[in-house]
């Protein structure tokens, strides 16, 4: 970590105190539209039937 690193720290530190972690939040929601568009999208039967062509 360099030195301007440790000085922004109590900064994000304070935001993070005051607003919540905006950017953990957004990797969890992220995450979640990921697992649900995969069980949502399932190619396996097109895939399956263009074999058979």
């Amino acid at each position: 970590m360099s030195s301007a690193d440790s000085t922004d720290a109590p900064i994000y530190a304070g935001l993070v105190e005051e607003q919540g972690d905006v950017l953990a939040e957004v990797r969890r929601v992220a995450e979640e539209v990921l697992r649900d568009a995969d069980r949502a999208i399932d190619f396996g039967g097109v895939r399956s039937s263009a074999a058979y062509r």
